[in-house]
């Protein structure tokens, strides 16, 4: 996933994932929809979240996600 540097939005919510949230994610800097809700994903909001700073929307609800959000949530300003 990590390949799809062009991609704008990523939703891929209520499909019934389940895993981790691969850090892989942080490469797709130039994402500003990111939504993963209704799944069944697990562990931790991995700390590359925050090299997606041109968020606009973030969607992570409904899922087994553990742990506190990293710090590095404080670099999305645009959420």
């Amino acid at each position: 996933i990590g390949l799809l540097t062009g991609l704008s939005a990523l939703w891929m919510s209520n499909n019934e994932l389940s895993g981790t949230v691969p850090t892989e994610f942080g490469l797709l800097t130039g994402v500003t929809w990111f939504g993963v809700y209704e799944n069944a994903l697990t562990g931790t909001v991995p700390t590359e979240i925050g090299l997606l700073t041109g968020l606009t929307e973030l969607w992570m609800s409904t899922n087994a996600l553990s742990g506190t959000m990293p710090t590095q949530i404080g670099l999305l300003t645009g959420l």
